[in-house]
C-alpha cells in the first residue's frame, strides 16, 4: 500500500499473468475469476499459450516455457500461473508420467505441478519461480460444471439433461474426481449428452450461471488455487 499525498491511500493491485489452455478458460477468467479477484488487489491477465493469434492447445512444456520466461523475466513485478487441463497433457509433459502412479487426484497434481516448477527452476533460477503459481485442472475444466448439475443444465437450456448430469456427478466424491480417460473425462460425457457441444459459449454460459461459489465449495484443488492467489 502506497500514500498518495496526506490523508488519502492508495493501493498498487498485484498483478498475475494466467497463461491459459485454450480460449473456455480465458474468457472464464475474464468473466468468472476477475471480478471475484479484483476487490482483493488481485488483477489477473490471462492470455493464450503459445503465439498471438493460436486459439490454444497443444499444451506442451516447450511452449508453455517461452510464455513463463518471457512473463516473469519481463514483468518482474507481477506474478505468473497457468491454468490447463491435467487430461490433455500429453505423456512428455513433466510429472505426467509420473502422476499415473498414483490414484489421489491431489497427489497427481501436485505431482505435475512440483515437476514443472523443478524444471522451470533450471532454466530460469530460484528468484523468478518465487513469483510462479502452478495449477493444473483435475480432470479438464468441465469437471468445474459439475459443481451443480441443475445449473448447469439451466444454463445452457438443456433443463431435460439435469437428471443425466446429477447422476455422474453422484458417481464421483467431487466434480474433480471424474476420470481421465478419451471416453470418460468430464469433458467427454458432456459431448456425449450434447453431441454439438460448444465449450466456448455452452461451457461459459454454464459457468456463469453455476457461479464461482458453488465450485469453490465442490471442487477443493481449484479453491486452494483461487485461495492461493487471493492470499497474494
Amino acid at each position: 500500500m502506497a500514500k498518495e499525498h496526506p490523508g488519502r491511500e492508495t493501493f498498487t493491485m498485484i498483478r498475475v499473468h494466467v497463461i491459459c489452455e485454450g480460449q473456455t478458460e480465458e474468457m472464464f477468467v475474464k468473466e468468472l475469476l476477475q471480478p471475484a479477484l479484483t476487490p482483493k488487489g488481485v488483477l489477473l491477465i490471462p492470455a493464450l499459450v503459445g503465439r498471438p493469434g493460436h486459439k490454444g492447445g497443444n499444451f506442451k512444456f516447450g511452449r508453455l516455457y517461452v510464455d513463463i520466461e518471457k512473463r516473469l523475466l519481463g514483468d518482474k513485478t507481477s506474478f505468473c500461473t497457468t491454468f490447463f487441463d491435467y487430461y490433455g497433457l500429453p505423456q512428455s509433459f513433466p510429472g505426467k508420467h509420473a502422476g499415473t502412479n498414483y490414484t489421489d487426484i491431489a497427489k497427481k497434481a501436485e505431482t505435475v505441478q512440483q515437476a514443472m516448477i523443478e524444471e522451470l527452476t533450471k532454466k530460469l533460477g530460484v528468484d523468478p519461480m518465487r513469483r510462479f503459481i502452478p495449477f493444473v485442472q483435475m480432470y479438464d475444466f468441465e469437471a468445474l460444471l459439475f459443481s451443480s448439475p441443475n445449473a448447469f443444465a439451466r444454463g445452457i437450456d438443456k433443463e431435460e439433461l439435469e437428471p443425466q448430469l446429477s447422476k455422474i456427478a453422484n458417481q464421483f466424491e467431487t466434480p474433480e474426481h471424474i476420470n481421465n480417460s478419451y471416453k470418460t473425462a468430464p469433458s467427454k460425457r458432456i459431448e456425449a449428452l450434447i453431441p454439438d457441444y460448444q465449450k466456448p459459449i455452452l461451457g461459459i454460459l454454464a459457468a456463469l450461471e453455476i457461479g464461482l461459489n458453488a465450485m469453490r465449495d465442490n471442487c477443493p484443488l481449484f479453491n486452494n488455487w483461487l485461495t492461493k492467489l487471493e492470499a497474494l
